[in-house]
């Protein structure tokens, strides 16, 4: 029976002693409540901790960052273009004993992380244009600037951007979450785009633009061609002068040589005269006489004198 007595106080005392030691880990902090409610600081100290066994409790919070992933919502812009942003944070329990008063655990928290982010993200998107969610610098766009369409206010110059405008968020959210017990670490556009209706119409005018651009530079090159054709018969024209100039040239200075040697022949001896007069009277006779041809000739002719003589 003392046997008995002795196993029962020793499996109370080990269970006494369970129940009041633990062990928080470097990666944890926690609370201790009796009956509900806190009792002491926040233990942020990784080792080994006591508390009352049965009647205190631990409740276990992380001490990393943990992180946020908003839902897609529908928001309008200032200037009257409704898009979805797609967002997400990153944050880390700050004061445990003030989250757990007013958050109770991680599923509270998300909860109010969702009212205050996608809150301040409305807001602050409302006040604000579409081109300064979309951009974060004024850099150049080369081609843009001769574009007239409404997508062309793309390229004027912004005062705030995307960076701007996500720390803007993060901050008004900073000073909401900090009656929580918590910090917003980071706050970011994880996507922003057009919802459907709208983004049809935006490619059909990037489309349209995109043909207009195109028309032009077609414009522009058979343009160019035409200028290229035009220029090419010029100068073909050009050549063609100069070597009928020259052909002429050449021919004339042909005829001149033909009619000096003709004359420096006519101008030889009678004999030679005689004799250039019969030849060039044989080859008249060649050029105009065939079988079917029929002439009559004065017996006082030139042309028949010749023709007399070989009579005789």
């Amino acid at each position: 029976m003392k046997r008995v007595t002795l196993i029962i106080a020793a499996l109370v005392v080990l269970l006494i002693a369970t129940g009041s030691i633990f062990i928080v880990d470097e990666t944890e902090q926690v609370i201790i409540t009796q009956f509900g409610k806190p009792v002491g600081e926040a233990i942020n100290e990784p080792g080994i901790h006591f508390k009352l066994p049965l009647i205190q409790d631990r409740h276990t919070f992380d001490k990393r960052y943990l992180e946020w992933d908003g839902d897609p919502n529908q928001v309008p812009t200032r200037d009257k273009r409704f898009i979805w942003i797609d967002t997400y944070a990153r944050w880390r329990i700050t004061d445990p004993l003030l989250y757990f008063q007013r958050l109770r655990d991680e599923r509270g928290a998300q909860s109010r992380l969702d009212d205050i982010l996608d809150g301040e993200s409305r807001t602050c998107v409302a006040k604000h244009d579409l081109v300064e969610l979309v951009r974060s610098s004024n850099r150049e766009f080369p081609g843009m600037e001769e574009q007239e369409t409404e997508e062309s206010d793309f390229v004027r110059e912004i005062t705030t951007g995307r960076d701007a405008l996500s720390r803007e968020i993060l901050q008004a959210a900073q000073e909401r979450s900090r009656e929580y017990g918590i910090e917003i670490l980071d706050f970011r556009f994880k996507r922003i785009n057009y919802v459907e209706e709208v983004r049809l119409k935006v490619y059909e005018r990037m489309i349209s633009e995109r043909r207009r651009i195109a028309d032009k530079y077609r414009s522009e090159g058979q343009g160019e061609a035409s200028k290229i054709s035009g220029e090419k018969e010029r100068e073909l024209k050009a050549i063609q002068s100069e070597a009928y100039r020259r052909a002429q040239e050449i021919v004339g200075k042909a005829d001149a040589d033909a009619t000096r040697i003709y004359a420096e022949a006519y101008n030889q001896s009678a004999q030679s005269r005689e004799f250039y007069a019969f030849l060039r009277t044989m080859e008249t006779y060649l050029e105009t006489f065939d079988e079917q041809t029929a002439l009559v000739l004065s017996t006082s002719s030139e042309f028949y004198r010749y023709l007399s003589r070989g009579d005789n």
